[in-house]
């Protein structure tokens, strides 16, 4: 499952410093079918139902069957052998048998539970802010959440056939995996029955009731469909056209047809994540509905969110990662693939241009990361979804598909995906089939990419010697080697242009340093490492103007002009920066635009400001965006008259947020003023709002605190809950400073009424901002909801926001004698709060790990 702030998050991990080693917990038994039989409440935001198990002893007779469940209340047991006692912790339900099972032996239990799920399964209801008309709930089992609300093993070692029947109100929508059963309609409810007859992972399961639009194509051998909320469903066809073509190219590609009976993908209000690949359905983010007039500045990220949930139905469902430290089989598969389906639709500049923004935005900055791609050192299965299994994962199959050859990487991955069809994997099986089917030894390549951290750092220098017609090429590794970062070795190219034809040059890196030498008829014009852009490195190649600007004009070899562009832009000559102004304007991949765009926005020039000026009406609007925040990053008068000029003619509420944000660099009357009637605009998903807010944060004014409490005090019900957070946090970012003492007081008492806010989004972002804000006051109730265990997000972000308080605010005597005497009055307000959370438990709101909706 994916999204790039929960990207974000577990690289923001608090310390990657090793753990302990994790490994898949034993199977004690054989989980042959889950069937499901529940009732949700949604006044309760509860759910009830019973749960049976259908399973065989594995290895030695069974007297104890351990179950994964989570404050579930479980009122009956029963079984098909007899059963002695069944005990219920807060994590597990065991059930003790009066006999051993025989190994092998066929055995069922049913268990009658009920639970109001804190995580796994969420409701969204009018009491919680949402549109009437848009009630729901959903589920979310990745990474271990299925156990908070039904009985299970709950890891990926383990598969089983899964079957749920769900009552609901009649005139309500119920998806889930597999085929549907049937529907019956009892009195004003109805009973839905779901099916999923090839096993599957307890993750995997899903579960979505309410109410939804639907949109559908039946004419094709896999149904299709896609539900969404009414009060979206107007701009619901904007979404998701790629489906069914990257169906098509899956299926050639892969060469394994897609292998569930059904594809729906179903949107749900603020989910945790971008997408989560459920067996035959996929859940997604409401945040992927958008409407025409955005134009393409959103339609790439949504095309690659639903080629890489769509991978995500081979790779992670119908072969799964049998345990977490393996996960990149499952992301860094579907990763790759949506960079494929870049390539099949857009050309292979596409896929390029998407492995290059993995390598520059993901990977490579990850300097001071040792963590391999299988790693078991880490605390919670969240941290293992950072850009090691993405970004980093994806580029290992690059690299392979590059060494191996298309036709025979094919070959790999269909026979991979046969072989271990509906079972799961680690990286040795994927390995076994390589060294199989090629011949070759790829024991040093798995072990420097992926059982070791890093990638190399090259430093390339380039010499004509001209009275022997050679080209010198030295290239030395730079990063620091030891018994964790290994010298690389991997096979690369030299390629030359000589009179306009490309000379290519294999090359091998063994070394920590080597000279290549190459004999050519002519000095050449351009000189290029990787050509072809196989190998994941942090590279440094200084060369002369002429060659980059002779670079910046082959048109095989994108890569090759997004490098020029930024060095070119760096040199800051008239003539360079020209250039990099007329591949903004003319290059004919818009990714080369974008990158001029950012390369000139680095470069305090007027040379460059007008450069980009000449580029600001481009139809293209994701290059019109990233000009905008190019002209931004010129922090001049001109600059910001520029911005200010674009909010009138610009229609698109993306470029519009864009400009807005940048304004929130310049500190003038005028961009301040532009700012606050953007504050108080209406937009799709109060987009350029939010964007005024974060332009408020960056001008750290206090005297605009005002204006943003008035801002969420009007226009709460009409606020998402990002933008509420994100303004409570603005809030705490303008009113750091100590001496405006007042100005704390008021917006340390406006945060914590948000404590009690019925979405935990929103309660989880007050803490965070308290934290900001490092007031002592905040001190007390912190530390009372930092030991309320009953919610982990909540408790979790408390004591974050505690050490955040404690470092900026260290007491002195007059603060203490204040404590002293707010203690009463903040526990008493402690215990309310305590009693109205008791009254929100129920609405289980997800984990607000990611920006949601």
């Amino acid at each position: 499952y994916c999204n790039q702030l929960h990207h974000r998050l577990a690289d923001d991990d608090e310390s990657h410093a090793p753990k302990t080693r994790k490994y898949a917990p034993a199977r004690y038994v054989d989980m042959l079918h889950l069937k499901l039989d529940v009732t949700p409440d949604f006044k309760r935001r509860s759910i009830a139902g019973t749960a049976t198990l259908d399973f065989a002893p594995v290895g030695k007779p069974l007297d104890e069957l351990q179950l994964d469940a989570i404050d579930l209340e479980v009122s009956a047991v029963r079984g098909s052998v007899e059963i002695a006692d069944y005990t219920v912790t807060r994590e597990h339900l065991t059930i003790t048998f009066a006999k051993p099972i025989a190994v092998g032996q066929h055995c069922q239990i049913e268990v009658d539970y009920s639970a109001e799920p804190r995580r796994g399964l969420y409701f969204r209801t009018s009491e919680q802010g949402y549109p009437a008309g848009d009630t729901h709930l959903f589920t979310q089992g990745e990474p271990q959440m299925a156990r908070h609300w039904f009985p299970c093993h709950d890891y990926p070692n383990e598969r089983l056939t899964t079957e749920i029947r769900c009552r609901v109100p009649a005139s309500m929508t119920v998806l889930s995996n597999g085929r549907l059963v049937g529907e019956q309609l009892d009195g004003e409810s109805k009973i839905v029955h779901w099916r999923q007859e090839k096993p599957h992972v307890c993750y995997l399961v899903t579960l979505v009731a309410g109410y939804f639009s639907k949109l559908e194509d039946l004419d094709r051998q896999v149904p299709l469909a896609f539900y969404t909320q009414p009060s979206v469903a107007e701009h619901a066809a904007n979404s998701f056209g790629d489906t069914a073509a990257i169906m098509d190219f899956f299926n050639r590609e892969i060469g394994v047809p897609f292998p569930w009976n059904k594809y729906f993908q179903v949107t749900v209000h603020d989910f945790q994540f971008g997408g989560m690949e459920n067996t035959s359905m996929t859940t997604l983010a409401n945040r992927t509905i958008t409407p025409s007039i955005y134009e393409n500045t959103q339609s790439e990220r949504i095309r690659r969110l639903d080629a890489h949930e769509m991978a995500h139905q081979w790779f992670g469902d119908y072969v799964t990662c049998q345990d977490w430290s393996h996960l990149w089989l499952n992301e860094g598969f579907a990763t790759y693939y949506a960079h494929l389906y870049e390539g099949h639709k857009l050309g292979r500049d596409a896929l390029l241009y998407g492995l290059y923004r993995d390598a520059q935005n993901r990977v490579l900055p990850q300097k001071k990361d040792r963590r391999p791609i299988v790693y078991n050192r880490y605390e919670r299965p969240i941290e293992q979804f950072d850009f090691r299994a993405y970004p980093k994962g994806s580029w290992v199959l690059h690299m392979l598909r590059s060494q191996l050859g298309e036709d025979l990487f094919r070959e790999i991955v269909k026979t991979y995906l046969e072989r271990h069809a509906l079972t799961s994997v680690t990286t040795p099986d994927f390995v076994k089939v390589i060294e199989e089917l090629s011949g070759q030894s790829f024991g040093r390549f798995f072990d420097q990419w992926v059982y070791h951290p890093h990638y190399p750092s090259l430093e390339i220098k380039y010499k004509w010697l001209a009275k022997e017609k050679l080209a010198h090429v030295t290239i030395k590794q730079t990063q620091k080697t030891d018994d964790e970062v290994l010298l690389f070795e991997f096979p690369s190219k030299l390629s030359f242009v000589v009179d306009g034809q490309p000379i290519d040059h294999p090359i091998e890196i063994t070394q920590a340093k080597q000279d290549f030498y190459v004999a050519l008829d002519k000095q050449p014009t351009v000189v290029r490492f990787d050509p072809e852009y196989t190998v994941l490195a942090d590279i440094e190649f200084d060369k002369p103007d002429k060659m980059l600007l002779a670079q910046l004009e082959n048109q095989q070899d994108v890569i090759g002009r997004i490098l020029a562009v930024h060095v070119l832009a760096d040199r800051e000559t008239k003539k360079s920066i020209a250039a990099v102004g007329k591949a903004l304007r003319e290059d004919p991949f818009f990714g080369v635009r974008i990158e001029a765009a950012k390369a000139l926005g680095k470069v305090n020039t007027d040379e460059a400001l007008a450069e980009l000026q000449s580029a600001v009406s481009t139809n293209d609007a994701r290059v019109r965006t990233a000009v905008v925040e190019a002209i931004g990053k010129h922090y001049s008068s001109a600059a910001e008259t520029l911005l200010l000029s674009r909010l009138p003619s610009e229609k698109n509420p993306a470029v519009v947020a864009s400009v807005v944000r940048e304004l929130g660099g310049y500190r003038s009357e005028r961009s301040q003023a532009a700012v606050l009637q953007q504050l108080a605009s209406s937009s799709y998903r109060n987009e350029t709002a939010l964007s005024a807010i974060e332009a408020i944060g960056q001008q750290q004014d206090p005297s605009l605190r005002q204006a943003v409490i008035n801002t969420l005090s009007s226009r709460g019900q009409e606020l998402n809950g990002w933008t509420i957070g994100e303004g409570l946090k603005t809030l705490a970012s303008i009113c750091q400073d100590r001496n405006e003492s007042r100005a704390r007081v008021e917006v340390e008492q406006f945060i914590r009424r948000y404590l009690r806010h019925p979405k935990r989004l929103v309660r989880v972002k007050a803490i965070e901002a308290l934290g900001q804000l490092g007031d002592s006051r905040s001190l007390p109730i912190l530390e009372s909801l930092a030991s309320d265990k009953r919610d982990d997000s909540i408790s979790r972000a408390a004591i974050k926001a505690l050490k955040q308080v404690r470092k900026q605010a260290p007491l002195v005597p007059k603060e203490l004698s204040e404590l002293r005497n707010l203690v009463k009055d903040l526990q008493d307000e402690s215990k309310k709060l305590r009693e109205e959370f008791d009254e929100l438990k129920s609405k289980g709101d997800a984990t607000p790990e990611a920006k949601n909706d």
